[in-house]
């Protein structure tokens, strides 16, 4: 980059095609920075946003074997969880195998 100071306002799109190709196996970060006109350093610095914005989506899930499945054995017995969510203040978040996903998908987000 040469010249004046300049500033231009990259779109999230054109930053993730960018980020996408400089971290591509056998990729050279410099050399797409040249081709984009963006200085290698701000490549970088979109990279760590990215991250800590995917950490920050990532939620871990642990997998334990059951010795024996939960079953639901008497009427009103809560049904066996397909997915359950321990959330960091103790409480669960159980939703059964027979959910519909619609409503799967809005429970998870609610806890997001």
């Amino acid at each position: 980059m040469t010249g004046g100071r300049r500033h231009r306002e990259w779109t999230d799109a054109e930053r993730l095609e960018i980020l996408r190709e400089a971290f591509a196996p056998g990729a050279v970060v410099s050399h797409v920075a040249r081709r984009y006109d963006v200085s290698r350093t701000l490549i970088y610095i979109w990279r760590r946003a990215a991250l800590r914005r995917a950490e920050a989506a990532f939620v871990p899930a642990v997998i334990e074997d059951l010795v024996e499945p939960m079953v639901a054995s008497a009427a009103g017995a809560e049904p066996e969880a397909a997915i359950i969510l321990e959330l960091a203040d103790g409480r669960r978040l159980r939703i059964s195998a027979s959910t519909p996903p619609a409503l799967a998908a809005t429970a998870l987000r609610a806890v997001r």
